[in-house]
């Protein structure tokens, strides 16, 4: 049971991530419109090929609902296979597995999925962007009337991302220790990857284990430096069938394992904090693709903060669970070295684009499973491991993905 293959990711296209100060200020329809005819052009198709459309819901400028038929209209494409998805940073991976599942049931042929996150131009009296700008005082978190966080997080401090995953990384430290400068090291051999990425925020920007250690503490005991920069971006994928994937312009590059859990929205109510929703979402994945944690050439693992990553790493089954400071300290994560990991140079280095943040991981996959990785380019490609995170390591996905033979 599960997927076989028979999907494949074809095209994509991002924004290059931008300040959002400086960047262009696009209705999100517009972008939807932008990058999915960006990533049919890098796929080789049109949008004549396309009847199936995944789009988010949160924070869509346009309309809070039948988001889909509307950008399906302003495309001017008929779908036979609609959907939204909300799962914040991991929307990107729940969006291309559902892609795939869509296409295998003969649902549809191609499917776009699209993710907007430039801003968009906003009137004064925008009753929307005024709903947006308050949620975003508190990191996401509800401030509706009967919302559980509104009553019970947000008056006791427990507020943004910061606080959640500080928390997380104290319960860490009290079971299994802390060293700071392992955690560092993600930091470290991420932006050297981003160096070699003229695409990224921090490109020509390397950084060391001191300049990480030495950066402003926000929320103990993560400094700055741990933390994703939010910039604007966006970006797109396109899946079709795999028989006309073989006539697309790249290697086709096929989803045979995802994953998907989640058990909370505040680590106020989890079991257990250190118990991700990874972990069972690796596992689904890995079953699914009749592959192991050691068999993958490369990991793009969403890294919005340095403890999520470990966590990851270890709840995937890379590591034994509470092994994972020694695995930061043992290993080379750079595109160069023994554990290929976020070779772009990750949400810490590439920029976090908002809730498309997660894409520019699946992105990565592809574009090294297919040659495509410029300077950074891996020598074994083949096969690669992906996750997305939502929330405070609320709802995560797994992606096993593996180039066409």
């Amino acid at each position: 049971m599960g997927l076989q293959g028979k999907a494949a990711l074809v095209g994509a296209a991002q924004y290059k991530p931008e300040k959002y100060q400086s960047a262009p200020r696009m209705f999100h329809l517009e972008q939807v419109a932008d990058l999915a005819t960006l990533a049919l052009a890098d796929a080789g198709l049109s949008l004549a090929d396309v009847d199936g459309l995944i789009v988010p819901s949160a924070q869509f400028h346009e309309a809070g609902m039948f988001v889909p038929a509307m950008a399906g209209e302003y495309l001017g494409v008929r779908l036979n296979f609609a959907e939204v998805v909300d799962l914040g940073g991991a929307s990107s991976v729940a969006m291309a597995w559902r892609a795939a599942a869509a296409i295998e049931m003969g649902l549809c042929d191609t499917v776009v999925c699209v993710i907007p996150a430039r801003m968009a131009p906003a009137s004064a009296h925008d009753d929307h962007v005024a709903e947006v700008m308050r949620a975003s005082r508190f990191g996401g978190h509800s401030t509706r009337y009967g919302a559980p966080e509104a009553e019970m997080d947000l008056p006791y401090g427990h507020m943004a991302q910061n606080t959640g995953y500080a928390m997380i990384a104290q319960r860490y430290a009290a079971t299994h220790g802390y060293d700071a400068a392992a955690l560092a090291r993600i930091c470290v051999d991420q932006r050297f990857n981003a160096c070699h990425n003229p695409d990224a925020m921090f490109f020509g920007q390397p950084i060391t284990v001191d300049d990480v250690l030495n950066s402003r503490m926000v929320a103990e005991p993560l400094r700055m430096l741990e933390i994703v920069m939010p910039v604007a971006g966006g970006g797109a994928l396109v899946l079709t069938r795999s028989d006309k994937a073989r006539g697309c312009k790249h290697r086709p590059v096929h989803i045979v394992g995802c994953g998907e859990h989640v058990h909370s929205k505040s680590p106020t109510y989890a079991a257990d904090m250190l118990a991700t929703p990874i972990g069972p979402a690796s596992r689904k994945a890995f079953e699914m693709s009749g592959y192991r944690p050691s068999d993958m050439h490369m990991a793009q693992v969403y890294d919005c903060y340095t403890i999520t990553v470990m966590l990851t790493l270890e709840d995937a089954g890379f590591c034994a669970k509470g092994d994972g400071l020694r695995f930061l300290r043992e290993n080379d994560f750079t595109f160069k070295g023994n554990f290929p990991m976020n070779t772009h140079g990750g949400q810490l280095s590439f920029g976090q684009t908002g809730s498309a943040g997660g894409m520019t991981q699946v992105i990565e996959a592809m574009h090294q499973i297919q040659g495509r990785a410029g300077a950074r380019q891996l020598s074994r490609h083949d096969l690669a491991y992906v996750s997305g995170t939502g929330g405070v390591m609320s709802e995560q996905g797994a992606l096993v993905l593996k180039g066409a033979e």
